[in-house]
């Protein structure tokens, strides 16, 4: 559409406001459209930076260019081949001067070579849109890229790509320079931005998927080292060009299609909101119809590997491969969507693609080209948005649908099972069938989900809330490398389906996990899945192991990896009810010592590599709290205090020299830091420190003979209740009973009955204050909880130095043969941790469990169903009730 370019440029101030902006800081490029001189406007675009910032300087040339671009095509001055190729030639140019910026700034006076970017998409084909992402690849070859002398190869190529990513992505009043989108390389999540060139080369020659054969056609070495970019495309040309017809490429374009369809459902239908990009009848699917036509011939026919997709047209009809007409019709849509979508984008510079649904806004972008309204904008568009659907379509090839695809039957089905939005499922269900996820882009996963699907549907759709279930699933799905050993494990082992259903309904701690890290099934295949953990020496030694080439820090992450399945596996056997809350909590604790143990091993060898030793044996670490009794939860945190043994005036003998107080003191920060740090495998567990000497306006470590002093002349009485759950976990034997010595002569020291008892109400109220139970399921701080069963049982243990065990389970049946606390006390302490251990699974948040989890919970914990549980609680806690008061006001058993 030709119009004076004083005509548009009134509708560029008006009607977008990006262009607006620009024309005011650049009225030099405005006067020269105004004169239809195309060539002097884009002459003006580069702007010098005095400060010689490279990024400054192509911001201001992309909004020089940006203004320029738009006015001509506004004004009727260059069609869409110009537009498009203008801006991906600066694209080229732009990441051109970035990389020999980064590689000058890192290596100074050295060539820009070794690094290479390969253009992918619009930008591959010199097609880029006027707000378009760029999709590049980078490659580096080790042997020539410049680097620091000290640097990695993989190092110094990540870095000079970060550096270019920053210089194109960074923003200031002049705008950015492009958004750069990575995730178009090999497995995106696990490797790094810059490949190797030979790794890249053998992932498509022996891995990549058919969509990657696509997305290859138009590429091109666009910048940087073009020479090795070049070589790259060559060598893996067999890949993309195959010499045998290859129609299965175009069931798997096809099936992207659909999916994409599916996806983007509310831009399907041609209104207002439709989009332009992914809609059908839009401009994907006539890049689709002409890509899959392309792999089909291209190998043969090398006339037919024209990247730009007007040019494939014209090539496919010229050969013969499709109709001329509906080449000539595919091309008129093209130019005109593409046209309509650069107008879209030049309103505010976003990257959209969707018409809008405000109808002022779609008047605005009608305008903006020159018609009266919205609907004059849809009259332009209708005809050929319906004629490109209608071609795409006729490329289905009418695959056959068997009576486990028919909609309707894959409706009753889903209702049967309990699915309450049927369309929602069917469209989840659909989206895997045609290869959504990545796992799932191989005939032979869809096979394997065909095979799994029924069972996997009645499992799920036990959920309380189905869809949300099979949403998480997908998730899970979506995570794995392949999805195929999944469904064949799940078909194979329908009981596991029917694992993996529970978690989803039942365990949403376990399910984030699944959800984070879909590999724990794994753990879960062999029986040995359901087996107790075993002594804590030998899980050390399994979670400790070093692989060939681990250093310290894959060691933390392999053992923050076998902790996690040990513990998903535990919380799997509660969930299936098929171990006792009490034996669940047991292994929890058996698994978090020997991660102690394992991962405190080797943060000492760590630290004596680089400090050495101290005489003494070293090293002692107490546990307190839950870990101290052996019964956690899955959520519990480490209550640890750290001592050590030997002269606290000796020095270390390594290369750096600690004296003793200070190197245990940063040794015990390395042990809590390797049980606590987070690193690529996650978190391990929170650790808590506080019950030290002094808490925490303590030293982190103390000597056992300050430790000793401290117990004997300065602890409260709530330091020594802590201390009855205390035993030495780590160090070497002679120095842990010398500590189990210090807390049994502690414990067993004659006490004031009054004062103990002054003290223990004091604590327990002051806790009551600052923090009361969140709800009338908190059974560890409600009345009667355990926290009052707690208190009950060190009282006592204090009072008389009966039952001195750090183990609740058993000091109580302890105290209750000396008759200092009722038998039935023991009871309702198992029931009571039987609902906390199951709670922190089934209700983290401490609520009262969903309907559905009721009977779960009820069975796990020992009752015939949840009112039966609800009343054995009512009565667990008056029972502890009933014994700390009697307790607290120092009556005996009656």
């Amino acid at each position: 559409m030709k119009v004076t370019p004083s005509e548009a440029i009134d509708r560029a101030l008006a009607h977008a406001p990006f262009l607006r902006r620009a024309a005011e800081q650049r009225p030099e490029i405005v006067a020269r459209i105004a004169e239809s001189d195309v060539a002097g406007a884009l002459v003006l675009c580069p702007v010098h930076d005095e400060t010689g910032n490279i990024g400054r300087a192509l911001r201001r040339e992309r909004q020089g260019l940006s203004l320029a671009v738009a006015l001509a095509d506004l004004a009727g001055l260059m069609p869409l081949e110009a537009v498009v190729t203008t801006l991906s030639d600066f694209a080229d140019s732009a990441l051109d001067r970035a990389v020999a910026a980064a590689i000058e700034e890192r290596t100074p006076g050295e060539e820009p070579r070794g690094f290479a970017v390969l253009a992918l998409g619009k930008h591959g084909s010199r097609e880029l849109n006027y707000s378009s992402d760029i999709d590049p690849i980078l490659i580096f070859d080790p042997e020539t890229l410049p680097r620091r002398e000290r640097d990695e190869p993989i190092e110094a190529a990540v870095r000079i790509g970060k550096r270019v990513v920053e210089l194109l992505q960074a923003r200031d009043d002049a705008g950015y320079v492009f958004r750069v989108d990575l995730r178009l390389r090999p497995s995106p999540e696990a490797t790094p931005i810059v490949l190797p060139v030979e790794a890249a080369i053998s992932y498509y020659e022996s891995s990549a998927l058919p969509w990657e054969r696509a997305a290859f056609i138009r590429a091109r070495a666009a910048a940087g080292d073009k020479a090795l970019g070049e070589s790259f495309l060559s060598a893996i040309r067999p890949f993309v060009w195959r010499r045998a017809l290859d129609y299965g490429a175009l069931r798997e374009i096809r099936g992207l299609s659909h999916r994409i369809r599916d996806h983007h459902s509310q831009g399907q239908l041609f209104a207002p909101g439709f989009d332009l990009k992914r809609g059908r009848g839009g401009i994907r699917e006539i890049e689709f119809f002409a890509q899959i036509h392309q792999l089909i011939h291209g190998g043969r026919e090398p006339a037919l590997r024209a990247p730009a997709t007007l040019d494939a047209l014209a090539a496919l009809a010229a050969a013969g491969r499709i109709d001329p007409a509906e080449a000539e019709t595919l091309a008129a849509a093209y130019r005109l969507e593409r046209t309509i979508e650069h107008r879209l984008q030049m309103v505010e510079d976003q990257q959209t693609h969707s018409l809008p649904r405000q109808p002022e806004a779609l008047d605005n972008v009608a305008k903006l080209h020159g018609l009266a309204d919205g609907d004059a904008l849809l009259d332009l568009l209708r005809p050929h948005v319906t004629a490109v659907g209608n071609i795409y379509d006729g490329l289905d090839e009418g695959r056959s649908e068997g009576v486990s695809h028919d909609p309707s039957l894959v409706d009753a089905a889903l209702a049967a099972a309990g699915f309450p939005d049927v369309a929602a499922a069917r469209a989840r269900i659909e989206g895997w069938r045609s290869g959504g996820p990545r796992p799932l882009r191989t005939p032979a996963a869809r096979e394997a989900l065909e095979a799994v699907l029924p069972a996997l549907i009645t499992a799920l759709g036990q959920a309380p809330d189905p869809n949300g279930a099979l949403n998480r699933f997908d998730d899970i799905v979506s995570r794995l490398p392949s999805a195929i050993n999944l469904f064949r494990l799940l078909e194979a082992r329908p009981a596991l389906a029917r694992m993996v259903a529970d978690v989803l309904v039942h365990a949403p701690t376990l399910a984030d996990a699944l959800g984070r890290r879909p590999t724990l099934l794994d753990g879960l295949i062999d029986a040995s899945a359901f087996d107790p953990p075993p002594a804590v020496p030998v899980l050390a030694a399994e979670l400790g192991r070093a692989e060939q080439g681990d250093d310290y820090q894959m060691l933390l992450d392999r053992a923050r990896q076998r902790v996690g399945e040990k513990r998903f596996a535990l919380g799997v056997q509660l969930v299936e009810r098929a171990s006792d809350p009490l034996d669940v909590a047991s292994g929890y604790a058996r698994v978090a010592e020997a991660a102690l143990v394992a991962l405190a091993d080797a943060a000492v060898a760590e630290f004596e590599s680089a400090h050495g030793r101290i005489p003494g044996d070293g090293l002692v670490i107490l546990a307190l709290g839950r870990l101290g009794g052996a019964a956690l939860t899955h959520a519990s945190d480490l209550d640890l205090v750290y001592l050590f043994d030997g002269d606290h005036l000796a020095e270390s003998d390594g290369p750096k020299p600690l004296g003793a107080t200070q190197y245990y003191n940063r040794l015990a920060q390395r042990v809590t830091a390797a049980l606590s740090v987070a690193t690529a495998s996650g978190p391990l567990y929170e650790v808590d420190t506080r019950l030290r000497p002094s808490g925490a306006q303590g030293l982190l470590a103390v000597s056992i003979e300050s430790f000793a002093k401290y117990q004997r002349e300065s602890a409260w009485t709530w330091e020594h209740m802590a201390l009855t759950r205390a035993r030495p976990v780590y160090g070497r034997a002679q120095a842990r009973d010398a500590v189990t010595a210090i807390i049994d002569e502690t414990l067993r020291r004659p006490r004031d009955p009054e004062t103990l008892l002054a003290d223990a109400i004091k604590m327990r109220g002051d806790m009551a204050k600052h923090k009361p139970p969140s709800g009338p399921f908190d059974v560890k701080l409600i009345e009667g909880g355990l926290v009052d069963c707690e208190f009950t049982v060190h009282v006592q243990q204090l009072r008389f130095a009966v039952g001195l065990d750090p183990r609740l389970n058993v000091a109580i049946p302890m105290l209750a043969d000396a008759g200092l606390v009722s038998p039935d006390l023991a009871a309702a302490h198992d029931l009571l941790t039987r609902m906390l251990v199951t709670f922190r699974l089934v209700s983290p948040q401490g609520g009262e469990p969903i309907q559905v989890s009721r009977a779960l919970v009820a069975e796990a914990c020992g009752q015939a169903d949840w009112p039966a549980l609800v009343a054995a609680y009512d009565a667990a806690r008056a029972r502890v009730s009933a014994e700390w008061a009697r307790v607290s006001a120092g009556e005996a058993i009656g």
